[in-house]
């Protein structure tokens, strides 16, 4: 039970949605606008001829901005992922990933139909060994670098619109702490000017 508990910690680590997957950072996927690369399962965008998704145009909501951003065009979380593609894998049914290449979370198997319950439990109820077991596992994703997902370390306007890609390699685990940093962090106005009542998650 331990160990499907940890395979779900960094499973949800490595497929986490909405950043920057390593197949989708060229200079060509940033100038074209367009992320849906192909599932490695038959090779076409997002798996589309094994019908687990399709490329579509991204739809944004059409809902008033709230007060809390009293700005517009100004950072790269506005409309995200707008700014950096304005076409994505849409997955059908149980599927999901940048490729919908994978389940989404309590599915399982070759067409994501398996359903399984998994229990999380309580840190204090581990055994000696299953402790150990599981800060191994956290220590592995520490000095894991991510096979999909990487970091940008410039903004769009930075990367001059896509031709000059700034990304970096980041591990598993930090991944996962960056995510959260990202969508939370301070909006750079221009000049010395910050905004710091924000939270773009």
């Amino acid at each position: 039970m331990i160990l499907a508990v940890l395979y779900c910690l960094l499973w949800s680590f490595q497929t986490s949605a909405g950043h920057f997957p390593r197949a989708c950072v060229s200079s060509k996927n940033l100038m074209e606008k367009e992320c849906c690369p192909p599932w490695s399962g038959d090779g076409s965008p997002c798996g589309q001829l094994s019908g687990r998704g399709s490329c579509q145009n991204i739809l944004l909501s059409n809902a008033p901005l709230g007060p809390q951003f009293p700005f517009t065009g100004v950072d790269d979380r506005e409309s995200w992922p707008s700014i950096f593609y304005n076409r994505t894998c849409q997955c059908s049914g149980n599927f999901t990933g940048f490729d919908c290449g994978n389940c989404k979370f309590g599915f399982w198997g070759p067409n994501c139909t398996d359903r399984r319950l998994l229990v999380r439990r309580n840190i204090f109820d581990l055994s000696a060994p299953e402790k150990d077991k599981f800060f191994a596992y956290l220590t592995l994703a520490k000095h894991t670098i991510s096979s999909d997902y990487v970091i940008p370390i410039g903004t769009y306007g930075q990367m001059k619109n896509g031709s000059t890609p700034m990304f970096s390699d980041i591990n598993i685990y930090d991944l996962f702490v960056w995510i959260h940093y990202y969508v939370s962090m301070d909006a750079l106005l221009g000049g010395s000017e910050i905004w710091r009542d924000i939270d773009f998650a």
